[in-house]
């Protein structure tokens, strides 16, 4: 069986599809309701952000060439 994921929402009456799409009569659905709650995803976005500044601070030392063990031949190859 081919599955496909469309975007929908709910108008407060029904589901509707955000994109357009052609379905038999009595094409079985499967529905996942996500949760709109705007403060977790800002929660992990801000939670993320703080730890690339950590990461990616001022203080964080520069590596030289030197310390590096062993030579990867695949680096720089697109």
């Amino acid at each position: 069986m081919e599955t496909i994921t469309l975007q929908a929402h709910f108008d407060g009456k029904q589901i509707l599809l955000d994109e357009p799409i052609q379905l038999e009569p009595g094409t079985k659905l499967l529905v996942t309701v996500v949760s709109s709650s705007e403060t977790e995803r800002e929660q992990w976005l801000s939670y993320s952000m703080q730890l690339l500044r950590q990461t990616y601070a001022d203080d964080e030392p520069e590596y030289s060439l030197s310390l590096i063990k062993e030579h990867n031949p695949e680096y720089g190859r697109g």
